[in-house]
């Protein structure tokens, strides 16, 4: 499942996002839903049911990352770019993954990016197949690790010293 809301003005995110949809119509035995005009409310549904949160914005413009976030306070392990949150959150193999983990400052990093997704989506499907116990292992650790700490608590805490002071 894809959701998704491209800016306006961002004509190749919304090339993409036709991209995406025209190509999983070649898919055989995968079924793929795009969620158009992804909002508050698509986001409470999906971040309550998915296995796998698959986060991967242009690297330096996540805005913060909210529904990794809330993803998280519902056990959902993380595949992501190092930004935003998760650049905080990440702990390779244990709340989740890293997308584009050896990227360079000027390499492609659509290529660096996509190469990774690949890589690691083997790895996660292989645990989540394969190995039941560390998969929720990696589940408990998302809620014992990301929600405790990524929460309104701390963040209203931090507003509070940081922001106001």
């Amino acid at each position: 499942m894809f959701g998704g809301k491209a800016h306006p003005n961002d004509s190749q995110g919304k090339e993409l996002i036709q991209k995406v949809l025209k190509y999983s119509e070649m898919l055989e035995n995968v079924d793929i839903y795009f969620v158009e005009d992804y909002g508050m409310e698509e986001a409470l549904k999906m971040v309550s049911g998915c296995d796998l949160w698959l986060n991967n914005p242009v690297r330096g413009q996540e805005a913060s990352g909210t529904s990794g976030m809330k993803a998280a306070h519902n056990a959902t392990p993380q595949l992501s770019v190092l930004d935003g949150w998760w650049l905080e959150g990440h702990i390779e193999d244990v709340t989740g993954w890293s997308i584009g983990e050896n990227y360079v400052e000027g390499e492609d990093q659509d290529e660096v990016d996509s190469k990774s997704i690949y890589r690691k989506l083997d790895h996660i499907i292989s645990v989540y197949e394969n190995e039941r116990q560390e998969w929720l292992k990696i589940m408990k650790n998302t809620i014992a690790l990301n929600a405790s700490y990524f929460n309104t608590d701390r963040m209203v805490k931090e507003y509070v010293t940081k922001a106001y002071n």
